[in-house]
Order: C-alpha cells, then structure tokens, then sequence
C-alpha cells in the first residue's frame, strides 16, 4: 500500500510519485505519514522532508509551506524546495556569506529587507547543513517506481 505524495515550490514541481511513507518538518514537530492516515493540515518549518519508497529514500529541504494531509495524498505547498541532491553548495555560501555581510552592517531599518535578509540567511544555512549532513548523491527514487 503506497500514498501519493507531491512537493510543489512556487517555481515547480519538485517531486511526485507514490511513495510508502513521507516524514515532514511540522509545525508541531516531526511527522510520519503512512496511507491511510488522517486528514491534517499543517505549516511546515525549515528542515528535511523525508520520502521513502521500496527501502530506498529521497531527501528534499523545504522553507516553510504547507502540507495537507489526506488518506491517500500528501500534498505539499513549500515557500521553496529541492531535491538535497541539487543543492549548489558554492551558490549557497556565497548567499550565505552575503547575508552575513548585511547583517554585519547592522540591522535594515526597512522591515523588508530585514526579513528578505534573514530569510536568505536561513534558507542558504538549511541548503549547506543539508549537504553537509546528507551528501550530495542522496538516493532518488526512479520515476518508474514513484
């Protein structure tokens, strides 16, 4: 018995496929998702969602989103996500590293910049404790299995 899951960022679909059991940054904390499960709707937090499919897993980092949860489908709404194995480990430090630097500066008066800022920072801090963590040649999922 499988659930199908699909990972959607604002720019497009990072993954789908039926899979035995996704894991997700909740809002309450870590959640299982296994068929059959009960409807939950749900904000995510920064972190690693988990899809596990045939004992083989597939790693992806979110930014926040939602997650809807029904019997037979996850489906995810992520403010960003990608596949851990597409992390660009040099683009993320240098976006780190210009986060700092403005920050350094001291704090942006304008509240939009400020948060663009801060969110730059944590978005290229998961992507490089990701790879760091995780490695670069996470197993994927073959499309003919997902």
């Amino acid at each position: 018995m499988t659930i199908r899951c699909e990972i959607v960022s604002q720019d497009r679909t990072v993954f789908e496929g039926d899979v035995d059991m996704v894991v997700l940054p909740g809002a309450g904390g870590e959640m299982g998702i296994l068929p059959k499960h009960a409807p939950v709707l749900t904000t995510l937090k920064y972190g690693i969602i988990k899809v596990r499919k045939s004992g083989k897993e597939e790693l992806f980092t979110v930014a926040g989103g939602v997650a809807e949860v029904q019997p037979d489908i996850v489906t995810i709404l992520a403010d960003a996500a990608e596949n851990v194995g597409e992390i660009d480990v040099a683009r993320a430090e240098v976006a780190r590293k210009r986060a700092e630097e403005v920050l350094s500066r001291g704090v942006p008066t304008d509240p939009d910049t400020y948060l663009s800022v801060e969110a730059a920072l944590r978005r290229s801090n998961l992507r490089l404790d990701a790879a760091r963590r995780y490695g670069l040649s996470g197993t994927r999922i073959p499309k003919s299995e997902s």
